[in-house]
C-alpha cells in the first residue's frame, strides 16, 4: 500500500492530499530515511511524521485497504 494512502486509512493524517504534501515536503520518514508518497509500506516499518515542532513515531502492525474508525488504531503502535 502506498504511504500516503496508509496514513489516511490509519487516520494518522486526515486527508490523502495532506499526507501527499507532507511526504513531498520531507516531513515523513520511514526507518530513518525521508520517503516519497509512493513508498510501499510494509509490516514492521517505523514511520516518523513531523507536525510543526512535534513528531509522531509509529510502527506498522497491520495493513488494510479500508477500516472503520474504531479499528484504525490497530493498524499502528506508538513508539
Amino acid at each position: 500500500m502506498r504511504l500516503d494512502k496508509y496514513l489516511k486509512v490509519s487516520r494518522l493524517i486526515k486527508r490523502r492530499t495532506v499526507a501527499n504534501e507532507a511526504c513531498d515536503a520531507g516531513r515523513v520518514s520511514v526507518n530513518g530515511k525521508p520517503v516519497k508518497a509512493s513508498y510501499e509500506v510494509k509490516m514492521g516499518d517505523e514511520i516518523e511524521i513531523q507536525f510543526g515542532n512535534k513528531s509522531v513515531k509509529v510502527e506498522v502492525t497491520q495493513i488494510a485497504e479500508t477500516t472503520k474508525k474504531e479499528d484504525a488504531r490497530d493498524m499502528f503502535r506508538y513508539l
